[in-house]
């Protein structure tokens, strides 16, 4: 519902649509969740870029629908404008707004920014300037709304903590609760912004910026980050202790334009225990909770039946290695028979029971190409890594699979892995050769002009909080060597190669591990046009290399470093519940080649979330101690 304002704000914004590339992106009217119309307390959901993939982000939505069941709290959305409309926006003199009620963000009481990619950073920036709100915590007053952070991204949170209030650490689901209800309490109560942050502070899992101080030597090394006013020394995330108490999030926002992802998804588990140790994800999610079998179908219909989609995908990090996910794909398959649905996985392991999952998931719609993640090239390198898969499980997972029909396959793999050679690079090249031989092996001559193997290689880059955190990223250089290497291993026949962009990577690698000298970067990287950067067509690394020299700091020193294993780091205040003497001694397994199993089939390995946060494995909605 419109007050005069936003009716106001409505005819300004009415005259630029017309002008402006996909003008859905920034109309409101699409059926929304219910929200308290009266509500004395608003809060601005933002997702750092378009609204075609802020509408794919699953915790936008849990925390949305999350806020708007409480009494007097109104949640709403906002994502980044496009180039075009920011420009019109600024000439225009127009605020950033919410997209239900076109409410200005700066007249909200709360701006949740989620932290997807550390490629998102410059439009933070870009929503706060468009919104009227200083960029700075340091510069904000009692005026201005809280500014919190949340996100993947958070588990190092210093490259932009001069731009957050406070920064929630791990699962909001709960934590957001408390959070308005202990911003309502000192709004109430009269606090002033300093009070307001130190009661944000008491919640646990919320990082405060302010309430600590990065100590450094005269040479430049970080040797301390002390907290102060009484701040805790570390803040430990927040995790759901249950799945299972969490409905999921059955009735969305249906946009009115097409969108990344656009179909029903139901969160079947979180967390994933495989222990990849290349994989921040697989570290700071744990432990893994299942959603049993009955939830999840009763979910799904009830999200098939409010949206209409004809399309349904079971997410999580690993949804293949659910304990219940052929039960829960056979029971699908007979609920949705005529239906015209179509169910997907979003990647299935390397070994043959994918197969059976795969013919499942097919049976229930349109038969889509298979997308596996072998990561690396030799046993040795999987070893390394802990990537439990035998070069064998993929042939003979290849070979049912195109028996059975399939004619595309996607493989997933990394270089400048540690402690990798030319002979990882080179196996790579070979082993995808052989998925074409058997390829072609098992398919009937008439049909090999369908298929396709298609070969997506990214560059590894160290991240917080897993054992290769203290790893050096390769350089540049290297990478171009490195890939030179694998495009004289790889066959040309069939073949569909792709790389990730490696001057990306580098960026991503500075902004993982960087520290608060970065902030300044990424404002002046922002001042100078920086925006979009995870968008191919808008990233320019010259534009980042002129804003590192600006400022003074050295990419390379912070991405093409190895740490020593006592040093301190930047996130070293900074707990997902993992162990540090864990994370080294995946460090040392993985330089001596030696697997670790997966704890939630065979027995613990000593991480210690579990025992810390006192959590457990949940598996078909039953704790595992």
């Amino acid at each position: 519902m419109r007050d005069a304002r936003a009716d106001d704000l409505w005819r300004r914004l009415e005259t630029l649509l017309p002008h402006v590339e996909r003008p859905a992106r920034y109309i409101d009217s699409e059926w929304a969740v219910q929200r308290d119309e009266a509500a004395e307390y608003r809060a601005a959901l933002v997702y750092p870029d378009t609204y075609e993939l802020g509408m794919a982000n699953q915790a936008i939505a849990i925390l949305y629908r999350r806020l708007n069941a409480l009494p007097g709290v109104a949640a709403e959305r906002c994502y980044v404008p496009w180039e075009d409309m920011a420009e019109a926006m600024r000439r225009e003199q127009l605020p950033l707004y919410t997209l239900e009620t076109l409410t200005p963000l700066a007249a909200c009481d709360l701006i949740g920014i989620t932290l997807p990619y550390e490629l998102t950073y410059t439009n933070v920036l870009e929503v706060l300037d468009l919104a009227g709100v200083p960029l700075r915590a340091a510069d904000r007053t009692d005026a201005h709304p809280i500014v919190l952070g949340g996100g993947p991204c958070s588990y190092n949170p210093e490259p932009v903590a001069a731009f957050f209030d406070a920064i929630l650490i791990g699962e909001g689901e709960e934590a957001v609760v408390e959070i308005v209800a202990a911003h309502r309490s000192a709004l109430a109560n009269g606090y002033t912004r300093a009070e307001v942050l130190r009661a944000l502070a008491a919640v646990p899992g919320v990082y405060v910026p302010s309430a600590y101080e990065p100590i450094h030597a005269e040479d430049g090394r970080l040797v301390e980050i002390r907290p102060l006013e009484g701040a805790a020394e570390t803040v430990v995330k927040r995790a759901l202790g249950s799945l299972d108490v969490e409905e999921a999030v059955t009735c969305p926002v249906v946009p009115y334009m097409d969108v990344v992802h656009d179909r029903a998804n139901v969160e079947v588990q979180r967390g994933c225990t495989r222990g990849c140790r290349f994989c921040q994800a697989g570290m700071i999610y744990r432990p893994v909770r299942e959603r049993p079998a009955d939830t999840v179908v009763r979910d799904a219909v009830a999200a098939l039946t409010c949206t209409g989609y004809e399309e349904l995908s079971l997410t999580s990090l690993s949804s293949a290695d659910h304990s219940q996910i052929e039960e829960i794909l056979r029971r699908l398959t007979r609920r949705l028979e005529g239906t015209g649905v179509a169910v997907s996985l979003p990647s299935l392991r390397v070994d043959s029971f994918s197969i059976g999952l795969a013919r499942l998931v097919s049976s229930s719609g349109r038969k889509v190409g298979l997308t596996f993640a072998p990561e690396a090239g030799t046993q040795r390198m999987r070893d390394v890594i802990n990537k439990n898969v035998a070069e064998s499980d993929l042939i003979e997972t290849v070979r049912t699979a195109f028996e059975a029909g399939w004619r595309r396959v996607k493989l997933y793999f990394m270089i400048g892995l540690p402690t990798e050679t030319d002979e990882d690079i080179i196996g790579i090249g070979h082993l995808v050769n052989e998925v074409v031989r058997v390829a072609r092996d098992v398919t009937p001559p008439a049909e090999r002009g369908g298929l396709k193997i298609g070969v997506s290689v990214s560059t590894f880059v160290p991240k917080s909080h897993t054992p290769f955190q203290w790893d050096a990223q390769i350089p540049l250089a290297e990478v171009e060597r490195r890939q030179s290497v694998l495009r004289g291993a790889m066959p040309r026949r069939l073949v569909d190669l792709s790389w990730h962009d490696a001057d990306v990577s580098f960026l991503e690698g500075v902004m993982a591990r960087g520290g608060r000298e970065i902030a300044d970067v990424i404002e002046t990287a922002w001042r100078s046009g920086a925006r979009f950067d995870a968008w191919t067509e808008r990233f320019s690394l010259p534009t980042w290399f002129a804003a590192f020299e600006t400022c003074g700091v050295d990419p390379a020193a912070i991405a093409n470093r190895e740490r020593r294993t006592d040093e301190v780091l930047p996130w070293s205040h900074i707990s997902c519940g993992v162990s540090v003497r864990y994370l080294e001694r995946e460090r040392e397994r993985a330089v001596a080649g030696t697997p670790t199993p997966d704890c939630s089939f065979d027995g613990c390995t000593g991480c210690r979330v579990c025992d810390d946060l006192g959590l457990a494995i949940e598996l078909g909605g039953e704790a595992r101690g």
